[in-house]
């Protein structure tokens, strides 16, 4: 990562004929990921990360992995503590946590493969990352509100209106929505596959009837005249007949949250985090919410009974002694004024 005011050159530096160099085992590194089945978005991640640190690690004239010692590495992590982007805000813990973890990971191959004698960052220690809530959650209405924003007599509102149901529907991940194939929806059994989600898991999911009814709709009056030849199956389709990229389609469902001006802000997570929380409120156990949104570990999926607020709202209103029931307004109010007049005394 370039300091800010600089730009990040086109070429990497470094020898790229150097068997011990920073580049050579970088990308025997991500060999090695894709030999295990990694996914592809986790060596692309890596490798971006650990170019960054090349390019950090050339500008100090260190070019191999075994000149790099554990005060170097700190020095690294202090930088990216200081370092500013574009906009002048500084990273944010989990971005520089996001950094450090392929660095880690790189190190403790390069020591197992004996390409080192020991590991520099065995002992780095990472950023604490803050446990945090959703910034926005919809409710029913607002949501409503957004589906109902896509133009019905065009092929890509009709689209757009399936897939803003299937994310509201499902609480499916934007990569997974972009990977469904035609012939892994079951209308008659109410349920889509999730092909190779995240950690290249595989899982059957419900998808409600109002849903399956939009996606009939935009397979019979709109797919046709978005699909080119070859058709490969892809279930929604850009205007150019072919998958959408993740960035395309975030951008997509952030304009009608826009466009609905309800004051927050979002996009297909949002949806995500919509879902699993109206659920939640309406009686979903915990445990099927984690199995819908495909989440490995229940502590992921109970962010959301800290978000659904109704039913402590609820408890809280039938427990708690301060109520109104036997007191006006106009009694509480007097209340408080001589309350205040005694403190002011």
């Amino acid at each position: 990562m370039p300091r800010k005011g600089t730009r990040k050159p086109k070429t990497l530096p470094g020898d790229p004929t150097d068997p011990h160099g920073f580049r050579v085992l970088i990308d025997s590194y991500l060999e090695w990921l894709r030999a295990r089945n990694y996914s592809e978005a986790t060596v692309h991640n890596r490798d971006h990360y650990l170019k960054e640190l090349l390019v950090w690690c050339a500008e100090r004239s260190l070019t191999r992995p075994r000149e790099i010692t554990r005060p170097v590495l700190e020095r690294y992590q202090r930088w990216l503590f200081h370092y500013r982007k574009k906009n002048g805000q500084p990273l944010s813990f989990r971005g520089q946590h996001s950094r450090l973890v392929p660095v880690r990971a790189f190190f403790k191959w390069l020591c197992r493969q004996n390409l080192i004698l020991h590991n520099p960052a065995s002992e780095l220690e990472l950023p604490r990352l803050e446990k945090r809530l959703p910034k926005h959650i919809l409710t029913a209405r607002e949501t409503e509100a957004v589906l109902t924003l896509p133009d019905l007599k065009t092929p890509t509102g009709l689209r757009d209106r399936a897939m803003l149901e299937t994310l509201y529907s499902t609480g499916m991940r934007r990569m997974e929505l972009i990977g469904l194939k035609l012939y892994d929806l079951d209308t008659d059994r109410g349920t889509l596959m999730v092909r190779q989600g995240k950690g290249k898991k595989d899982r059957m999911i419900p998808i409600g009837e109002r849903a399956i009814g939009w996606i009939e709709r935009y397979l019979a009056d709109a797919r046709p005249a978005l699909a080119g030849a070859p058709d490969d199956g892809t279930l929604f389709l850009s205007h150019l007949g072919e998958s959408f990229s993740p960035n395309r389609l975030t951008q997509l469902v952030r304009d009608y949250i826009d466009a609905a001006e309800l004051g927050k802000k979002g996009s297909c997570h949002l949806l995500r985090h919509t879902c699993a929380t109206l659920m939640h409120e309406n009686g979903a156990d915990i445990r099927f919410i984690q199995q819908l949104l495909g989440h490995a570990e229940l502590s992921t999926t109970q962010i959301y009974t800290q978000v659904s607020i109704r039913k402590l709202k609820e408890i809280h209103a039938a427990t708690h002694p301060a109520k109104l029931e036997n007191t006006t307004l106009d009694e509480l109010k007097a209340e408080l004024d001589d309350a205040e007049d005694e403190e002011n005394a």
